[in-house]
């Protein structure tokens, strides 16, 4: 049973709310009831509605653009009338923005309140456990602190100097440095994680366990020489080995030791098919450390097929899809033609997902996904190569209803973020052969890589976790988020390299209206 709810909390700005807008007791139901702490909470079954309004928030996945469509890995581009929306997607891709344009008014500002909607929903629910006690408060809390971590990870990745919320109190709070932020978030999850099971057994799929909170701590200390910076970061500049982080160690050792637990603990095991980690069904992958649990009814699925299907290869409830997220040629290029991943990209001829016969575009003729983008700003039907890693539901009942579940963290991750910490700690060896763990087996028969290397490491990322949300936060700490990479630009390639402030967002202006306490990043 996937252990779904959704709920209708908005967070306003920072200010945690008071109200779960509405709760659940069948988890896979929409509810219709409102509760708050004082008018229940006081069941079991209560409690775990309200914490399930913790895990619904992350449904909201407005990040995803921010940390895609900003790289190599994904554009938007303008098809005649469709998708300028005032210049918003190009704006992102071109890293244009600033605190009141179009992105940070719109994407930057929705991951900001979505965000700290999980903050508030997570310290809502922590003061209301902390209270009632019972026999499973210390587990419930530790995962609802675990999920909290989740959360300012996300926004200190993004925006880096936010404010530490771990109250109900309405009021406004200032901005936290970004090394306040990380110290923050290691340390819920260190506290956190031993009180956490391995396992919550198939009723529990998706709960956060051991090997999630080691997860983020793997990923937290992979990237600690960025996150302990606001500016600056390039090819040379960053080094997690040289960040302290709890334990007397370092960031590059802490990564290892936190992907070891994970790769040793006996639940995860890397998946013979590696398309099924993204199927209908993948909730059944052994690679599944920590997802988004989707399920194909009332919304609560994703739209990943709507974003980037041409209108004419699919039907769901909610019409056809939107005809706009695609690729550069220069990530599509990238992959070798024998490495089975290519497979997650559309390109050439298209067929109906229905009815798997060849359909045509708008005008009448043959759709075919070209490979090049030669102007993103007057791209046709069927200009650029799309992304189908999470593959449609063939008459879903709504657009956004296909119920593959979003990976956050897989098992294949850990040895990758072994092999980089091990290459950083001059352990080449051991970095190769974890690099092959991963790459070798994609290849009929297995075909390893000869020498590793920072750029190995850079590709075999790209090759294996492209559309999972991980290319932004690559690209800035291998010292290239900034560079040169698009050829599909109005006025040729984009180089940034002069602005180092954009590895992270403008706090956007509303909230810097809403509440005065908030510090600006640097360079907006």
């Amino acid at each position: 049973m996937k252990w779904v709810c959704q709920t209708g909390l908005r967070a306003l700005y920072i200010v945690p709310l008071l109200v779960i807008g509405q709760s659940c007791t069948d988890l896979t139901e929409v509810p219709q009831d409102a509760l708050t702490p004082t008018n229940a909470f006081h069941t079991d079954a209560e409690v775990l509605a309200g914490v399930a309004g913790v895990y619904a928030q992350l449904r909201t996945l407005e990040f995803w653009s921010l940390d895609e469509v900003t790289t190599d890995e994904a554009i938007v581009p303008t098809r005649g009338n469709d998708w300028y929306d005032n210049g918003a997607w190009l704006e992102l891709h071109r890293q244009t923005w600033n605190a009141g344009s179009a992105t940070a008014l719109g994407d930057m500002n929705n991951a900001w309140n979505n965000l700290f909607s999980g903050v508030a929903k997570a310290n809502l629910m922590i003061d209301v456990i902390t209270k009632a006690g019972g026999a499973n408060a210390p587990k419930t809390l530790a995962e609802l602190r675990t999920l909290r971590a989740w959360y300012y990870y996300n926004l200190l990745d993004l925006f880096g100097n936010v404010p530490i919320v771990t109250g109900t109190e309405l009021k406004q709070y200032p901005s936290a440095t970004r090394s306040e932020v990380f110290a923050f978030v290691e340390k819920e999850l260190t506290e956190s994680r031993p009180l956490l099971p391995a396992t919550w057994g198939a009723a529990g799929y998706g709960r956060l366990t051991q090997g999630a909170a080691d997860a983020i701590l793997a990923s937290l200390y992979l990237n600690a020489g960025v996150f302990s910076k606001t500016t600056g970061v390039n090819a040379t500049s960053y080094n997690s080995c040289n960040v302290p982080v709890s334990g007397g160690t370092n960031g590059c050792a802490a990564a290892i030791a936190a992907a070891d637990r994970v790769i040793n603990s006996g639940v995860y095991s890397l998946n013979p098919n590696w398309k099924n980690n993204f199927a209908l069904n993948n909730e059944t992958s052994p690679e599944n450390i920590f997802v988004i649990v989707h399920v194909s009814d009332q919304g609560l699925g994703e739209d990943f097929p709507m974003r980037t299907l041409h209108y004419n290869q699919l039907n769901t409830g909610d019409g056809s899809p939107w005809n706009g997220l695609a690729t550069l040629a220069e990530a599509y290029n990238a992959f070798d033609p024998a490495d089975e991943r290519r497979g997650m990209w559309l390109a050439g001829p298209q067929n109906s997902f229905e009815t798997g016969l060849p359909v045509n575009d708008r005008t009448g003729a043959r759709l075919s996904f070209t490979i090049d983008i030669p102007d993103a700003t007057q791209a046709g039907e069927g200009v650029g190569v799309r992304f189908n890693k999470f593959p449609p539901l063939p008459n879903a009942p709504k657009g956004s209803g296909h119920p593959n579940d979003f990976t956050f963290f897989r098992l294949a991750e850990m040895y990758l973020i072994k092999a980089e910490a091990e290459l950083e700690l001059a352990q080449p060896g051991a970095a190769l052969t974890d690099l092959n763990i991963i790459h070798s087996r994609h290849f009929t028969p297995p075909q390893a890589v000869a020498a590793v290397s920072r750029d190995a490491i850079l590709k075999e990322r790209l090759f294996e976790f492209a559309g999972e949300n991980k290319r932004r936060t690559d690209l800035i700490r291998f010292g290239k988020y900034l560079n040169q990479w698009s050829t599909s630009m109005l006025n040729g390639k984009r180089d940034q390299t002069s602005k180092p402030y954009l590895i992270l967002f403008p706090i956007p202006a509303t909230q810097i209206s809403s509440n005065p306490l908030l510090v600006q990043n640097p360079g907006y």
